[in-house]
């Protein structure tokens, strides 16, 4: 992926395709949301900070729990059409700006949460205002789903690659790296000390940093593994609301999505890859 500034201007895309996105990307599974509540001790009626709440995926599970979310989200289109979507539930408030400029009150939240955002933050900022936020034993929890390396679905995720590769060979080259499950929890285990090592390792973010270790402890990591089948339409549509595509010129998209519909006519069926829904947590340090 991109690094520093650049990285986290690509995420200005999302604000602009934020009708795709609310139709396109999948919600969170209840069990993770379940384990996240249960690791942070969270009780209906607590309070919790969402980073980036985009379209209100996360935030509609949050909410579904009883406890009372402070949302923020920098997209205007992301975030009206979060009030859209949540416009009736109780406990939700929303806030339009930055989270580097957000007003936080100090140790408030008894957890932070972020699907699929907390690498688009400046990571000098960020990991010390989410510390800051949270109430003393308060959690950090970061939700994202990664790709997984599966023989089910191997193949294909390989020919995925390749016709990236051959459109657009400088994003294939920093492309997040595919690792099986057990691989994964190895490499969470080994950074556990420093969960900003482990958001970084495992999507290809540069949001680690040294002095993270301090603000937090004990980070751990729970996983819902599953296979995911797309038609090209399907996934020219989710590819759509990811950040690379906006870097594409038009010509790119359509060999890419050409490339998509050789494949799945060479297969006979749709096209296949393996994910794992991933929630990352890490007590705020003493």
């Amino acid at each position: 992926m991109p690094d520093g500034t650049l990285e986290r201007s690509c995420g200005k895309v999302f604000d602009q395709v934020a009708d795709e996105y609310d139709r396109q990307r999948p919600t969170y599974p209840d069990v993770l949301l379940d384990r996240v509540c249960e690791v942070a001790a969270l009780d209906a009626g607590d309070r919790v900070l969402e980073i980036g709440c985009g379209t209100g995926q996360l935030t509609r599970g949050l909410l579904a729990r009883s406890l009372h979310v402070s949302a923020i989200e920098p997209g205007e289109r992301l975030i009206a059409l979060a009030r859209q979507n949540l416009g009736d539930a109780q406990g939700v408030k929303f806030v339009n700006a930055r989270f580097e400029d957000a007003p936080l009150p100090r140790e408030s939240f008894r957890a932070v949460c972020s699907a699929s955002a907390m690498h688009w933050i400046d990571p000098d900022v960020g990991w010390r205002r989410a510390a800051a936020a949270l109430a003393p034993g308060g959690t950090l929890a970061l939700v994202q789903y990664i790709g997984l390396d599966d023989a089910r679905s191997a193949d294909d995720q390989r020919a995925l690659v390749s016709a990236i590769a051959k459109v657009a060979p400088e994003l294939a080259a920093s492309w997040p790296a595919y690792r099986d499950l057990e691989t994964m929890l190895t490499g969470v285990n080994e950074r556990r000390e420093n969960i900003s090592q482990v958001w970084a390792w495992l999507g290809s973010h540069e949001v680690a940093r040294d002095y993270v270790a301090n603000l937090f402890e004990d980070a751990q990591i729970a996983t819902v593994p599953s296979l995911v089948e797309h038609t090209p339409d399907e996934l020219g549509a989710l590819l759509g609301t990811l950040s690379f595509w906006s870097k594409l010129s038009v010509e790119q998209r359509e060999a890419i999505e050409h490339e998509n519909q050789t494949l799945y006519e060479r297969l006979g069926r749709p096209i296949r890859s393996s994910v794992a829904a991933c929630a990352v947590t890490a007590r705020r340090a003493a």
